[in-house]
């Protein structure tokens, strides 16, 4: 079995639900959920004209390929109304695989470690919440030691529910 490191992501429509709905499909199709993280929130990345994203970190045991993992992963988003017009831009779901055992991969389709995870708080911060000695194959530095030095400033908080208003009764 391969443990997987997956980031999900949501800024439009119900995100909350979006990472709901990611959660659950992942399982039912790429393997057991090991450790999920807080749920963070955090302003967009490289497009930043848009709504803020909400971002979970999901540890999962798969016994597929990571190029099987990363076909379900865009099935999911596609189910969940992902319409891949712009880069960066706004999405009702986006997951990326981190990490992929200790596996190096860089193929037109796929890169794995993901290319940019030590240059983004929001991802660093919910692995390291899982993680934290979790060494990249790459770097050779610990996922909280890429955190301790990442050098994106975007602040990145665990997100609260609203809680629901209920009308008083007369």
């Amino acid at each position: 079995m391969a443990r997987v490191f997956l980031l999900t992501g949501s800024n439009l429509g119900n995100r909350l639900e979006f990472l709901k709905l990611a959660q659950t499909e992942l399982q039912n199709k790429v393997g057991k959920l090991v450790k999920a993280s807080l749920i963070y929130q955090t302003a967009a990345w490289g497009k930043t004209d848009q709504a803020d994203f909400l971002n979970q970190v999901l540890e999962l045991e798969t016994d597929l390929p990571a190029q099987e993992i990363l076909k379900l992963n865009q099935e999911i988003e596609k189910a969940a109304g992902r319409n891949r017009k712009e880069k960066w831009g706004a999405r009702e779901l986006d997951i990326d695989i981190l990490f992929y055992k200790n596996l190096v991969l860089e193929t037109p389709e796929l890169t794995i470690p993901h290319p940019q995870l030590h240059n983004r708080r929001f991802t660093l911060l919910p692995l390291a919440e899982i993680a934290p000695d979790l060494v990249h194959p790459k770097f050779k530095k610990t996922v909280a030691e890429l955190l301790k030095n990442c050098p994106d400033d975007l602040e990145a908080e665990i997100y609260k529910e609203p809680e629901t208003r209920h009308p008083e009764h007369k």
